[in-house]
């Protein structure tokens, strides 16, 4: 450990713990111990038991009351709310899933599309008193919500809805809480009025009877076995004319009159579609946060296993070799933990936004859409960045690394679904090129997808960097860089910035080109599914681009001379590091010579190196406490110590 780490470990912890900084230290308190963690020997339905019992546990350390507002029973502080839950990935992401179904997407959903007339189901889901789940999701259309199945249809001679799947594919299906638990469902359905139909809403249908069995037209059924996450009770729900009271419609945004008059002040409706869903953009931000924490206990353990594990002889000394002295398993860890940092601050970053959205604080018109923008790409960097890492945990442990005793094998099944569910990344990094692509435009937002491909077409040219928001410290490091990209330094911030925000530009301007070239000559949708590779690696780069500007103003915030310049040697490997997984872009589209590629290469190798000395300071200031590892091989003699 490099001299003085403990205190720098410190400054780093408080950096990357960011705003909340207070409610995580107390949550690393409150779930100490052995009240919250997993047990892998249960069987699926003792599992489910049990973290439901541990939710109950959870509802009196005041965590859930967090995410509501005053008047419905909460303390309205929804960044600490976020920050608290997601703490529950260090202990157990089953719970972690099932707090974040009932009093983020179950909850969330009432707060925030219902009206006075819900409150007393907001106390209700807040105390456990009422177990919920969110049953947007159907056998048929996952990602495709627009196109969901499932009909309310209003009948005014009885002023009820009536729920009905209609066909097979309209099941709601992989629903948390539908197994077992759940009594209420807030259920996505096309609405039908008298007038028509008015497209997708959310209402409140009661499920099962206070002793669990379905209640007259549901049928629920149990989701089975799955490859992680045992303590959720994931189900099925079909609907058989299940009629429900008006009331149950969650009509902030629009209503149906006794006599079956539907109204909304937002008349456009696909506008009134997106502002629905937009509102639900919390659970988005919180599947992110989790997975990069699940990503920091594994990136800790293996980190801790390499500074202990010694293997093959020193042929100077005869002694064996740490792990973690070879130069490969520097590379395989240390740029992930450079990430881990990097996505860190984004999500302080996020987090911090959203609490200013959804305070109220931030009235910006433009707000709430870039929120979601940014909620969207973060998710598709931390959940790519937790598979991809905990794997990579694991292979580095060896045999070790495969038993369930270690936990690597159950964080990797426990996150694997993280890149599909709150979004499929493929899809949200989609969602996060066609904002780029559309610049924002007003009158794109209500177009579908073969709307924007035309738009798209047409649009006028380099219009990124004007829209992309740039703050004012990163466009002052931006401006400070007079050389050109091959001439610079690759050590500056601004030719580092300059290199990232060029390939987002590039890629975003000629991705608009080829789907202007195309769309001239053929059909919308062969237009996009020409251009859908390029459309998607424009989304990645400004994904990159933002985890980059957010690293580099979280550097800003560190005081501590000692952890700031260690923070910045990280964050020079998380941008080398990204430089070289795409150096053949870099390559083929002339931003970079091949010597400088070569220089890339070689800059991992000497920061990685660099950064050996502080590997425990790294890995301590991550922020996961020794304590809540739970890795057998980190305390077992028999696999690193030699007599």
């Amino acid at each position: 450990m490099a001299t003085g780490s403990v205190s720098t470990a410190d400054h780093l912890r408080a950096a990357l713990d960011g705003p909340w900084g207070a409610v995580r230290e107390q949550a690393r308190e409150q779930l100490a111990g052995d009240r919250f963690i997993d047990d892998p020997d249960l069987d699926y339905r003792a599992a489910r038991a049990r973290v439901l019992e541990q939710m109950r546990a959870l509802g009196g350390l005041g965590l859930a009351e967090r995410g509501f507002r005053r008047e419905n029973g909460g303390t309205g502080e929804p960044g600490a709310a976020v920050v608290g839950l997601e703490m529950l990935a260090y202990t157990d992401l089953s719970l972690w899933v099932k707090s974040g179904v009932q009093w983020g997407l179950f909850g969330g959903a009432v707060e925030n599309l219902g009206t006075e007339r819900h409150r007393d189901f907001i106390k209700r889901l807040i105390s456990l008193d009422l177990l919920g789940c969110f049953a947007m999701t159907e056998s048929g259309h996952g990602s495709d919500v627009a196109n969901l199945e499932t009909t309310a249809t209003y009948d005014p001679a009885t002023q009820e809805f009536v729920v009905h799947t209609p066909t097979p594919s309209g099941r709601k299906d992989y629903i948390g809480g539908a197994a077992e638990h759940a009594r209420m469902a807030a259920v996505f359905a096309q609405l039908i009025t008298p007038e028509g139909n008015q497209g997708v809403h959310c209402l409140l249908v009661p499920i099962r009877d206070e002793q669990g069995n379905d209640l007259p037209g549901v049928t629920t059924s149990d989701c089975g076995l799955k490859g992680g996450l045992p303590g959720v009770d994931n189900g099925r729900i079909v609907f058989d004319q299940v009629r429900i009271p008006r009331e149950n419609l969650l009509n902030r945004y629009a209503d149906v009159a006794p006599d079956g008059t539907y109204s909304s002040e937002i008349e456009n409706p696909s506008r009134r579609f997106f502002t629905t869903l937009g509102t639900l953009v919390r659970g988005r931000v919180s599947v992110g946060g989790a997975a990069a924490a699940g990503a920091r206990v594994a990136l800790s353990i293996a980190g801790r296993y390499a500074l202990k594990r010694r293997q093959f002889g020193d042929p100077d000394d005869g002694g064996e070799i740490l792990l973690l002295d070879y130069r490969n398993h520097q590379r395989r860890l240390l740029p992930l933990v450079a990430r881990s940092y990097a996505l860190a601050f984004a999500q302080n970053d996020l987090v911090r936004r959203m609490h200013l959205v959804q305070t109220g604080q931030d009235l910006d018109p433009g707000a709430q859409r870039a929120l979601e923008k940014r909620a969207a790409g973060l998710k598709v960097a931390q959940t790519r960045h937790a598979t991809r890492a905990i794997q990579e945990c694991r292979e580095a442990c060896g045999g070790a690394g495969y038993l369930t005793e270690n936990r690597l094998v159950t964080l990797k099944a426990d996150t694997d679904v993280f890149t599909t569910f709150e979004g499929d990344n493929v899809v949200l990094t989609q969602l996060v090129a066609k904002e780029l692509l559309t610049a924002y435009s007003d009158e794109v937002r209500d177009l579908d997808a073969l709307g924007w491909v035309r738009f798209a077409a047409t649009m006028a040219g380099d219009v990124v960097r004007k829209r992309s928001g740039v703050r004012q410290l990163i466009q002052t490091l931006r401006d400070r860089g007079d050389e050109s990209v091959d001439e610079g330094d690759l050590s500056k911030r601004a030719v580092q910035l300059q290199l990232f925000a060029d390939r987002e530009d590039y890629l975003v301007r000629t991705a608009g080109h080829r789907l202007r070239a195309r769309a001239e000559e053929t059909s919308p949708f062969e237009a996009f599914n020409n251009a859908q590779d390029h459309i998607l690696a424009a989304g990645s780069a400004h994904i990159d681009r933002l985890v980059l500007e957010a690293f580099i103003e979280g550097i800003a915030g560190i005081e501590d001379p000692d952890a700031r310049a260690l923070a910045e040697t990280v964050c020079d490997l998380f941008v080398y590091a990204t430089l070289e997984e795409n150096l053949s872009w870099f390559i083929m589209h002339r931003f970079m010579s091949v010597e400088r590629a070569k220089a890339v290469r070689r800059g991992v190798n000497e920061l990685v190196d660099r950064l050996r000395p502080d590997a425990m300071t790294l890995i301590e200031a991550m922020g996961v406490p020794e304590s809540m590892l739970r890795a057998a091989m980190l305390e077992d003699a028999s696999v690193y110590e030699r007599s």
